[in-house]
């Protein structure tokens, strides 16, 4: 069956290449790029896969046991612009002419000087590829978790990635609402690592996949939780939500000063073995303290944050911030 379905996709993948993309680069003058278009062509196309799985699955999940009833729904359609730039549009025209290339380009740089590439499949002869597909999943996800935690941990970066947990109504789409610059931070973060570990440029295609579904899953507004052992082998909904909820998820035990809880990505053993877990039953309702109006000592009262409505106004406001809380800690 897994085989039929590769076939298939390989199909479709050489059939819109062939038919679309091919003559669109030629005719654009892209001809020594066609190579990096064919791979960008499957980025796109496990991009459409993904956002079809998202919708069958978690759409009627959200409305058969949601969290929450959607205080604005525009914020969900706003979500979704950022899926489809992400998984559809923008982001994996990045992937392929940057990232790729940039991999392609140090791995001859170190052939070159005759250095060999750290590889961990080489650690055990004979690997079966399920195998050292979880090794690199673990390994990635490691590192995945330290990046989540020095996005809460330094000022400017904050400022930046405020942007994600800002979404009051969590929902399917809300994985992908991130700065872009934050998102092209992180894409070269992560493929520099696959790159140093030795990961196969097939491979890191379905490890990428694989962990965007999940987290899909993670931010979906579903009353979803694993039990008492499973939300200590993999974030659920309910123990990732505990990452966004207001005054808690990103701040240090309520002191008001950056940290939080429940950091890991996919595998929640990294927070237990970092002391960052917090499995506290609850869904709790999401945001960033500074969102909520308050009241001061003498009266006064102090209107919440903005942090915009619309996509390119939360662009905007994200860089503002960046800028703000850099200036703070100097």
């Amino acid at each position: 069956m897994i085989q039929l379905l590769t076939d298939w996709f390989a199909q479709v993948q050489g059939w819109l290449f062939q038919t679309v993309i091919e003559p669109a680069m030629y005719y654009a003058g892209l001809g020594d790029a066609i190579e990096d278009a064919f791979e960008g062509t499957e980025w796109f196309l496990i991009g459409v896969c993904e956002v079809l799985l998202i919708f069958l699955v978690l759409r009627p999940l959200e409305a058969a046991i949601p969290v929450h009833a959607f205080t604005d729904k525009r914020a969900r359609w706003n979500d979704f612009i950022y899926t489809f730039l992400h998984r559809l549009g923008l982001f994996p025209v990045l992937v392929f002419f940057t990232l790729d290339p940039l991999m392609d380009y140090v791995a001859g740089l170190l052939r070159m000087e005759g250095v060999r590439p750290f590889n961990l499949e080489n650690l055990v002869t004979d690997m079966p590829p399920l195998v050292s597909f979880l090794v690199y999943f673990v390994v990635l996800d490691f590192f995945d978790y330290w990046y989540h935690r020095a996005q809460h941990g330094i000022g400017w970066w904050w400022g930046l990635h405020s942007l994600h947990h800002s979404q009051q109504n969590m929902n399917l789409w809300s994985d992908d609402r991130n700065h872009l610059l934050d998102d092209l931070l992180r894409d070269f973060y992560m493929a520099l690592i696959a790159l140093a570990i030795g990961v196969p440029p097939g491979q890191y295609v379905l490890l990428v996949s694989f962990s965007r579904i999940l987290q899909s899953l993670q931010h979906a507004n579903v009353r979803i939780h694993f039990g008492r052992i499973g939300e200590r082998l993999l974030v659920s909904p309910r123990y990732h939500r505990m990452h966004h909820a207001v005054g808690v998820g990103h701040e240090s035990q309520g002191k008001g000063t950056l940290g939080g809880c429940n950091f890991a990505v996919i595998l929640p053993i990294w927070d237990i073995l970092f002391r960052t877990a917090n499995f506290t039953p609850a869904f709790a309702q999401t945001g960033v303290r500074d969102q909520v109006t308050r009241t001061r000592a003498d009266g006064t009262v102090v209107p919440g944050r903005d942090y915009g409505r619309g996509f390119w106004q939360q662009q905007w406001l994200g860089l503002k911030r960046m800028v703000e809380f850099a200036r703070r800690v100097r």
